[in-house]
């Protein structure tokens, strides 16, 4: 699929050159769709019924995405949302890294797809140290084979893969406040509708697809919709890649199969540490509900099993904490970010989140009452649902969930008045 990075093949060769993608069939569906002249829609249809969903957050449907597209003959765009900047998130990065010609290769044949003549790469800012030389460096491989540009295999289809680098913000892994982004304004996100598809980059119809998303692509294309499918366990279809962090041995990037059981993924990635009790799991980044660790490992990794669960498989951002963590503080870091980066255009957001900030560091340093508490939960109804962008939700959704799960631990702050931040 898109990566593995378990196989020692990285260490011993440079997984990112054109030559290794060539060799394990890199860019095969692309040129079979130059030179057959494929249909765009049997293209969209192939996608669409091979369930490949969303694998940047939201999980939906690529092929139906690319299906709202109008059928007309104005300019339309694609964009490639590398700005992975979700808490506990790091698989887009090392995509980039090790398998930059899949994303190329995906953006091609989306933007064949779609009839769109340009695509935008768009990496996080923080990126620019290596992502962005490395992906930079196959676009130069990928235009010296004729591969993008103009008139590609001789052929006369040019599509244009531009990267763009962004400055930090997290803000603007939104997809609007990404299309402000590129058109050189500041990263605040649009209100919708219209929506991109409609009326995205520079007021044309444009796609957004994540990293791995989009990597993905050529596999599904060059195999059949059937193959891809059957990837899938327990009803699952397809695969996705998690990203393990925490307290666990082996923390990294693993690409299982849709529909496994969350305790055959702890398994994989070495156990909790020092075989400490597993206390909760955030499954899908930082701004999804936390689930108690009793409950996960009944879970299957799949959106509909941890959807049931009350929480979300997100990006594939897995952290996992023991039972020597303390909840409270782990919240406060949270609201801490999402208080640094919110855009401040929706009132809500802008002064909700810093009141989440600032009650959980009164609670945390042992200065709380009960009434600090029933506010927390008051002001994170009050943004959730009430914002723009999603970025309210991110920030009111871990508040409530660890109030739900883990309320005893913050009513001891209160009850006990007194600081466990020296410990």
């Amino acid at each position: 699929m898109t990566l593995n990075i378990c196989t020692s093949t990285f260490n011993k060769r440079n997984s990112s050159s054109l030559d290794t993608y060539l060799s394990v069939n890199g860019y095969k569906a692309w040129k079979d769709i130059v030179s057959n002249k494929t249909s765009k829609s049997d293209i969209i249809s192939k996608i669409k019924n091979s369930g490949l969903r969303g694998k940047g957050g939201a999980g939906f449907l690529t092929g139906v995405k690319w299906s709202f597209i109008p059928l007309t003959n104005d300019q339309k765009y694609l964009v490639c949302n590398s700005d992975e900047s979700e808490p506990g998130t790091c698989k887009d990065r090392d995509i980039l890294r090790y398998n930059p010609h899949s994303v190329i290769e995906g953006m091609l044949i989306a933007c064949y797809a779609i009839g769109a003549s340009v695509g935008y790469n768009y990496l996080r800012g923080e990126f620019i140290k290596e992502q962005w030389s490395v992906f930079n460096n196959a676009i130069l491989e990928a235009q010296k084979n004729n591969l993008i540009g103009k008139n590609i295999l001789s052929s006369d289809i040019s599509i244009d893969i531009i990267p763009l680098i962004g400055a930090g913000a997290y803000i603007v892994g939104e997809e609007t406040a990404m299309l402000e982004s590129i058109e050189g304004k500041r990263g605040m996100p649009r209100i919708k509708p219209p929506f991109p598809a409609v009326k995205g980059l520079y007021g044309k119809p444009t796609i957004i697809n994540n990293t791995e998303t989009l990597a993905t692509v050529p596999s599904i294309m060059l195999n059949n919709i059937d193959w891809y499918k059957d990837l899938g366990v327990n009803g699952s279809e397809g695969v996705k890649m998690f990203c393990m962090s925490g307290h666990i041995n082996n923390p990294g990037n693993y690409e299982i199969p849709l529909g496994t059981p969350f305790s055959d993924l702890l398994n994989l990635a070495g156990g909790v540490t020092k075989g400490r009790n597993l206390k909760a799991v955030i499954p899908g980044g930082s701004s999804v509900p936390v689930v108690k660790g009793e409950e996960m490992m009944k879970l299957n990794m799949d959106y509909e099993s941890i959807a049931k669960a009350g929480s979300m498989l997100g990006s594939g951002g897995v952290i996992v904490m023991d039972d020597t963590t303390c909840m409270v503080s782990v919240l406060q870091r949270i609201s801490r970010f999402y208080y640094s980066e919110s855009c401040g255009q929706c009132t809500p957001c802008r002064e909700g989140t810093g009141w989440l900030y600032k009650i959980l560091s009164n609670i945390l340093s042992g200065n709380g009452t009960e009434h600090d508490l029933m506010q927390l939960d008051r002001i994170a109804s009050q943004i959730e649902g009430h914002c723009i962008c999603a970025l309210g939700d991110a920030a009111a959704m871990p508040v409530r969930s660890f109030l739900k799960n883990f309320w005893n631990e913050f009513e001891y702050y209160v009850v006990k008045k007194q600081s466990m931040v020296s410990q």
